[in-house]
């Protein structure tokens, strides 16, 4: 399966793939000068075409769509429609997308959880819309993305 599914998706929900990838762009333009926001692009494209990703973001987005429809039984309807501090499964989710690429998109991810650049805010604050998955699920990403990019570092084979 390629990613042209899940871009249709993330898509419809109003995220573009240069949408997350200018977040990753954010996160690793000040340890890689010469970053490019195609390669940005690339590493996100690079992320969706992995199956477990697709996969999470399918079932993520499901459930947003179901909990807008009012589809979900409770309590778990109320958990999501009220976007519940405490519930963590939209954060465990993202983090089986990040540890994809290793420990290193934990501490991303951490971050646009806290910060909420981009159109992870555009997401969070939405109203009329229950985004209660997929902008931790597009952090995800963005945080697998720029920790690909991480690792590709030549300067990093220095140590070895």
């Amino acid at each position: 399966m390629s990613y042209e599914i899940a871009e249709a998706q993330l898509r419809k929900r109003g995220v573009s793939l240069e949408s997350i990838a200018s977040i990753v762009y954010q996160l690793q333009v000040p340890y890689h000068p010469e970053l490019k926001q195609k390669d940005c692009l690339d590493s996100v494209i690079s992320v969706l075409g992995k199956r477990e990703v697709q996969y999470t973001l399918f079932t993520g987005i499901a459930l947003d769509e179901l909990a807008e429809k009012g589809a979900l039984p409770q309590p778990l309807q109320a958990i999501l429609e009220a976007d519940e501090p405490l519930y963590g499964v939209d954060e465990t989710m993202a983090l089986g997308i990040t540890s994809v690429f290793g420990m290193i998109g934990l501490t991303s991810l951490g971050y646009l959880d806290k910060v909420k650049p981009g159109i992870i805010g555009v997401l969070n604050d939405k109203t009329g819309k229950i985004h209660v998955f997929l902008d931790d699920l597009v952090a995800g990403i963005a945080a697998a993305a720029s920790a690909r990019i991480a690792h590709k570092n030549e300067g990093a084979k220095k140590y070895m």
